[in-house]
C-alpha cells in the first residue's frame, strides 16, 4: 500500500518583514555627517586612530545604507518566482556588513603596530573635539537603534557597528588627552588598535551566525533531537526520517520531516488529526515557535519506495 499525505503551515511570516527602516534612516544620517567631521579631523590633527575611525565610519555608513536596502527589500511580497520573497535579504546585508568590519579590524591591528614604531605628530586638542563629536553623534544613534537591536540580523549588525564607532569615539578622546598630557605620541596607535581588538571578536560572532544560516543550520536555541524524540513520543508514530530545520531570516524557522504511522491511520481517516497535533507540536512545544512546518505522512511500507533515508 501506498499512501501519502504532505500538508502545511503556511502562516504569514511577518515577523521575518518587521524591518525598522526608520531607526536605520536616521542612523545612517548621523553617522553620515559624523564620517565627513572625522575625516577634516584627521586631515587637521593627523591622527591615525581618528582616521582609522573615519575609515571605520566609511564601512558602517555603507553597512547601514545595505540594512537600509534590505529593509526595503524585505518588505517586498513574494512572488512565483520567489517563494519567500526578499526575507533573507537581511541575512545577506548582515554577512556583507560582518566581512567589511572584519576586514576593517585587522587593517587596524596591523597598521597600528607599524605606528607604534614610527609614531606621528598628534594635534591633541582638536583630537579630543572631534573624537567628542564623534561620540555624541555616535550616542545618538545607539539610542535610535537600542530598542529594535534584537529584532533581525540586520539591525544587530547596524547596531553592532554603531557600537563599535563609540567604542572607537572614546579610544580617540582617550588617546588624544595621554597625548596632550604625557607627549606619549604612541597612545594614537594603541587606540587605533583597541578599535580593531574591540571590533573583530564582536564581528567574527556575527560573521559565524549569519553563515550558519545562509548554510541553512538549525536555528540556533532549537534542539532538533529534542524535536525528533518529541515527535516519536506522539501517539500512533512509529518512525520519524528526513527531518531538516532551517531558518529562511530572523523569526522565519522552517521545519520539514517524514513521519511513518501505523497503517490503521490511513483505513480510519486519523491521519489529518495527527497531523494538526504534530503541527501544533512544533509550533507550541518548544522555545523556538515553527509555525511553518511541512509533515509527510507515511505508512510503515513506504519506506520501500525511498531512494535513500536521511536523518
Amino acid at each position: 500500500m501506498y499512501y501519502r499525505i504532505m500538508a502545511e503551515h503556511d502562516h504569514a511570516h511577518h515577523t521575518a518583514n518587521v524591518t525598522h527602516r526608520r531607526p536605520l534612516a536616521i542612523a545612517l544620517s548621523i553617522t553620515s555627517v559624523i564620517l565627513v567631521a572625522e575625516i577634516v579631523g584627521a586631515v587637521i590633527t593627523g591622527s591615525l586612530a581618528l582616521l582609522i575611525d573615519a575609515a571605520h565610519m566609511l564601512t558602517d555608513a555603507g553597512g547601514l545604507a545595505m540594512a537600509l536596502v534590505a529593509a526595503t527589500l524585505a518588505q517586498r511580497p513574494t512572488t512565483a518566482k520567489r517563494t519567500w520573497g526578499f526575507a533573507r535579504a537581511e541575512v545577506l546585508a548582515a554577512t556583507a556588513q560582518a566581512i567589511v568590519l572584519l576586514g576593517v579590524g585587522l587593517y587596524v591591528l596591523i597598521e597600528g603596530v607599524q605606528r607604534l614604531f614610527r609614531p606621528a605628530e598628534i594635534a591633541s586638542g582638536e583630537l579630543v573635539v572631534f573624537g567628542i563629536i564623534g561620540l555624541v553623534g555616535n550616542i545618538v544613534a545607539i539610542l535610535v537603534l537600542v530598542g529594535s537591536r534584537q529584532a533581525n540580523f540586520n539591525l544587530r549588525a547596524a547596531f553592532l557597528e554603531v557600537v563599535n564607532d563609540a567604542l572607537g569615539s572614546v579610544a580617540v578622546i582617550v588617546a588624544a588627552v595621554v597625548i596632550a598630557l604625557t607627549g606619549f605620541a604612541a597612545a594614537d596607535a594603541i587606540a587605533a588598535m583597541v578599535i580593531g581588538v574591540l571590533i573583530v571578536p564582536r564581528t567574527i560572532k556575527l560573521l559565524r551566525q549569519t553563515v550558519d544560516v545562509l548554510l541553512e543550520g538549525a536555528p540556533a536555541g532549537l534542539d532538533v533531537d529534542a524535536v525528533r524524540t518529541h515527535l516519536l513520543g506522539q501517539e500512533h508514530v512509529l518512525g520519524v526520517h528526513d527531518l531538516h530545520a532551517t531558518q529562511v531570516a530572523t523569526g522565519l524557522p522552517v521545519l520539514t520531516a517524514h513521519i511513518v504511522l501505523d497503517d490503521s491511520c490511513f483505513m480510519d481517516g486519523h491521519a489529518p488529526r495527527i497531523l494538526d497535533q504534530l503541527q501544533s507540536c512544533v509550533a507550541d512545544h518548544f522555545a523556538i515557535a515553527i509555525d511553518h512546518s511541512t509533515f509527510q505522512l507515511e505508512s510503515a511500507g513506504h519506506s520501500d519506495h525511498e531512494h535513500s533515508l536521511h536523518t
